[in-house]
């Protein structure tokens, strides 16, 4: 195989749905410790890239960046006002939601209804701090509001691999509700 070429279409790959990501960058300990030293690494990631930031006429309004990171069980713990169980028997959803109240709290509905529909519990909702001073003129109008949701694994998951389809699942059904 040459340099560039892609492997032929076998099983669920397909080489038409290959596309570049560009600007992208990644950076893990050898071992799989956590350590903020990862964290300032990837900012410094984030900030030699800002030539990827898909300007236009309003030069502080770009496509996004961010770090994905492993779950801040320690960090949640502190911010939350509700319990949380042990790691890995919950999860965190990110969700970005309308300004309209009324219509996030029924995109909210949509999510509680189907993680209650999968056996699962909704353990409570947070407010992301953000600092939206970076944002341009033309895209602070559509700045959504972030929330958290916290998902709690119950007796039904056997181990960790069932409550992540559990989750797939959810956020499958999620998003084709929203979409209708």
């Amino acid at each position: 195989m040459s340099y560039g070429a892609l492997p032929p279409k076998q099983g669920l790959y397909d080489p038409a749905h290959e596309h570049d990501a560009c600007g992208v960058g990644f950076v893990a300990h050898i071992k799989g410790e956590r350590r903020h030293e990862i964290i300032r690494q990837g900012l410094t990631i984030l900030e030699r890239l800002h030539h990827r930031g898909a300007v236009g006429a309003d030069p502080r309004a770009g496509d996004g960046a961010g770090l994905l990171l492993q779950l801040p069980d320690a960090f949640f713990r502190a911010v939350v006002d509700f319990g949380l169980p042990e790691m890995g028997r919950y999860a965190v959803g990110m969700l970005f939601l309308p300004r309209d109240a009324g219509a996030r709290a029924e995109a909210q509905q949509v999510v509680e209804e189907f993680v209650v529909a999968e056996g699962q519990t909704v353990l409570g909702w947070r407010d992301v701090p953000v600092d939206n001073s970076g944002l341009g003129y033309s895209v602070l109008p559509t700045e959504p509001v972030i929330r958290q949701v916290f998902v709690g694994c119950e007796d039904g998951c056997v181990d960790q691999q069932a409550f992540e389809r559990k989750l797939f699942v959810i956020r499958k059904q999620i998003d084709n509700r929203i979409r209708e």
